[in-house]
């Protein structure tokens, strides 16, 4: 008495496809999972024995054998519960094979029979279509979440009971609907850019930085509104197209943030880790390796608040993220990659206690210690971002001021009419903004006028720029030149981009 069932498990945001094999022998009754199971794994013998018969079904009283094959690949979590459930049934006679074919079971079982939620069915269906799956059954909670894939049919069910009735052909699941994107202004955003009082300079140092892609840096007293401009930055960045919207989703449904009630994720993610995070925590990890929250934060924002106080090699460890857009992490078993592409916010005060440079307050550190402080982030870190920016403190006119600034959806028009522009010059390459251009295509696309060349000669005598500010720099004044609909770089969009620069190159 053999049966064959398909499942899935993941393997990094992919999903690589398991055929569960069950057998039937006689002899003393024994469940034996083999196949490179993990704990989890290892313990749905107890949870699919006790949801069979709280399911109304017979667990058969013989030597159970289930194979996960491929053997070579670990299979980890819970979502293969369902899929053993209904092999032990097909191969006990209890439940009919025909059609199962081309159907994929996942999803986690409870002791009573019922369906839990189970994390990373997005990318777990992903692949579905592509190894001739028809029909997807998963746990009621993820139907709409699965749903977003529209090459299958998906049936979600609440108990084991249920989809047992359906396979048996004696009563209907209904088929899940994916879920519609709602429109942008349907979006609600915690912070809009009108309620930072003044900071203009910061503001639009934010509407550059969104339109291309760039890294900012911001630096100022405390109090002055660094964290609230950081928080405001996914108010003005264009809304996730759907790619995007499901590539961020996988991410989120395999690290458990997918909510019910929103399978599908449509404000930009904004990530904000505190400074004692681990490395597993920021850059990803662990055992089975979990996108971290660089990953997390891929398509939208990554607020470093406090960035000093952050230990060195974990900010040495975004370096390669913020050139390359992805991150790999490595084991004995494999190497995993994941998508890492995201728009850098830091904040920093400009000493331990926040005071040097401010006019009103006395700053209490010894000049020794100020230059230590700033001395946290290293070279080859501040080289990759591009916009430095000063916060001071704010007068008392502009925060009593009844007027309201500028609102975020206005600013994210012209951020939209920006990278508009890119994607119509990028069309036949793989850049999506011009943070993105690597030094082989800046000659091509960051073409400078006779006079800025003049003024860009100049600037890299005087501060010092290495071959990768340079860089920088050119493609920060393509961007300036984009949004004032600019053919070639000027010298007003090249002077702009150079004071963007800190002060004191550490270049």
């Amino acid at each position: 008495m053999l049966a064959k069932i398909t499942a899935a498990t993941l393997v990094g945001l992919e999903s690589a496809q398991v055929e569960v094999e069950v057998d039937l022998a006689d002899g003393l009754p024994s469940f034996v999972i083999v196949g490179l199971p993990d704990t989890a794994v290892q313990e749905a013998r107890e949870r699919v024995r006790a949801a069979v018969r709280n399911s109304g079904f017979v667990f058969p009283q013989k030597r159970v054998t289930v194979n996960l094959a491929p053997a070579d690949v670990a299979k980890e979590g819970t979502g293969l519960d369902v899929a053993i459930a209904v092999g032990i049934l097909v191969a006990s006679g209890q439940l009919a094979a025909e059609g199962l074919e081309q159907s994929l079971f996942l999803g986690e079982l409870a002791l009573e029979g019922s369906l839990r939620h189970t994390n990373g069915i997005l990318p777990l269906v992903s692949n579905a279509f592509r190894w001739g799956t028809r029909n997807v059954y998963v746990p009621e909670s993820n139907g709409a979440e699965a749903a977003i894939m529209a090459n299958v049919q998906v049936f979600p069910a609440a108990h084991l009971r249920q989809l047992l009735l359906h396979l048996n052909g004696m009563e209907s699941l209904r088929r899940a609907r994916p879920p519609e994107a709602d429109a942008d202004d349907a979006v609600v955003y915690d912070v809009d850019l009108a309620d930072v009082k003044g900071q203009e300079h910061a503001k639009r140092a934010l509407e550059v930085a969104c339109s291309g892609g760039h890294n900012v840096l911001f630096s100022g007293p405390p109090g002055t509104g660094k964290s609230l401009l950081a928080q405001a930055v996914s108010s003005i960045l264009p809304p996730l197209s759907l790619d995007e919207a499901i590539d961020v989703s996988k991410i989120y449904s395999v690290c458990g943030l997918l909510q019910p009630d929103e399978p599908l994720v449509l404000k930009r993610p904004f990530r904000a880790p505190h400074h004692t995070v681990s490395h597993a925590g920021l850059v990803g990890g662990g055992r089975f390796p979990r996108p971290g929250e660089i990953s997390q934060a891929h398509r939208g924002v990554l607020f470093l608040d406090e960035i000093p106080e952050f230990p060195s090699n974990l900010l040495d460890m975004l370096r390669q993220p913020l050139e390359s857009g992805n991150v790999t992490i490595s084991r004995a078993s494999g190497s995993l990659t994941f998508p890492a592409q995201f728009l850098l916010i830091g904040a920093m005060n400009p000493c331990p206690c926040g005071w040097f440079g401010d006019p009103v307050r006395m700053c209490t550190c010894s000049p020794g210690t100020v230059t230590r402080y700033q001395r946290k982030l290293s070279g080859p870190l501040l080289d990759r971002i591009d916009i430095h920016v000063e916060v001071p403190r704010v007068d008392y006119e502009k925060l009593t001021d009844d007027r309201r600034g500028e609102p975020s959806a206005h600013v994210r028009q012209r951020v939209m009419r920006a990278r508009q522009v890119q994607r119509e010059r990028f069309a036949a390459l793989p850049f999506k903004t011009n943070a993105e251009i690597g030094p082989r295509h800046v000659r091509e696309f960051c073409e400078l006028e006779e006079a800025a060349q003049n003024l860009m000669r100049t600037a890299m005598d005087r501060m010092h720029l290495t071959a990768r500010s340079f860089h920088r720099v050119l493609k920060l004044a393509r961007t300036i030149a984009d949004m004032a609909e600019a053919d070639t770089i000027g010298v007003p969009h090249l002077a702009e981009a150079l004071q963007y620069r800190p002060k004191l190159d550490t270049n």
